[in-house]
């Protein structure tokens, strides 16, 4: 599976990077057939003095791919956020798949 991280307008941390990795890394347990995962990391500041913190994660699997967004006061925060929804999303996608089988 091939992980892009992208960190927008400032520079991650080992940590942060890691923390990103090994849940992407989880995501091979909800679904086989994992092409690839885009993460951006962002800052948010629409006249805002307090910076939010946005994750967003594209998840590619063959014919379709799944979007999740995310903000918090913390870009961990957002991203489990987001990663939930996201294995969320891949759940009820399996679900509905083998309904139809």
């Amino acid at each position: 599976m091939n992980v892009q991280i992208q960190a927008v307008h400032f520079e991650a941390d080992a940590k942060l990077l890691e923390h990103v990795n090994a849940k992407i890394e989880k995501l091979k347990t909800f679904h086989d057939k994992i092409i690839g995962a885009e993460v951006y990391l962002k800052l948010d500041n629409l006249s805002h003095q307090v910076r939010d913190k946005v994750a967003e994660i594209k998840v590619y699997v063959p014919k379709h791919s799944y979007f999740v967004k995310h903000q918090s006061k913390t870009f961990e925060q957002s991203f489990d956020l987001a990663f939930d929804s996201l294995v969320n999303q891949v759940k009820r996608k399996k679900e509905k798949q083998m309904d139809h089988s």
